[in-house]
């Protein structure tokens, strides 16, 4: 995902053929809402790492970078031919509204959600479950190291 000329930050580690269990954990930040805005997310595969994506994504509410940090999931998910995957979230308006629980009001949210819907679509088997925080530092990490590169190379 690139905004105003910002490349994420992507690393792939070794990526077991085979492997069936990939789990994803992700993560959107905003410094104000809406501020300054990142994702972080962390793939992996049989437990063992297997990438990394930290981006900037301009300015968005908590809400909305959350909803970006899944669709960047969803996107390298398919990139790397998983079809069955397990997401992990710490927000629970995320995963409430993806798992039918919760409506979606917000117009540009409802955006994010049918884009997310129609990814989420193209899997075999999909769940997304919340979180607590604690359990989501990774992604939380590069989220907001992802806003940390923005402000320092914006200040250069």
């Amino acid at each position: 995902m690139k905004t105003k000329g910002q490349a994420p930050h992507q690393r792939s580690l070794s990526f077991p053929e085979g492997g069936e269990k990939t789990e994803i954990f992700i993560d959107g930040a905003s410094r104000g809402n809406p501020g300054i805005a990142g994702i972080g997310v962390t793939i992996r595969v049989n437990e063992v790492p297997t990438e990394e994506i930290r981006a900037h994504i301009g300015t968005r509410t908590n809400n909305q970078a959350e909803y970006e940090a899944l669709l960047a999931a969803l996107r390298k998910a398919k990139e790397l031919k998983r079809s069955r995957i397990h997401v992990f979230s710490d927000s629970l308006l995320l995963a409430n509204q993806i798992n039918g629980l919760w409506r979606v009001k917000d117009a540009d949210i409802r955006k994010l959600y049918l884009q997310a819907k129609e990814l989420l679509g193209g899997f075999d088997e999909v769940t997304l479950t919340h979180i607590r925080r604690e359990l989501n530092a990774e992604a939380d990490r590069l989220a907001n190291e992802a806003i940390d590169d923005y402000l320092i190379t914006k200040d250069e």
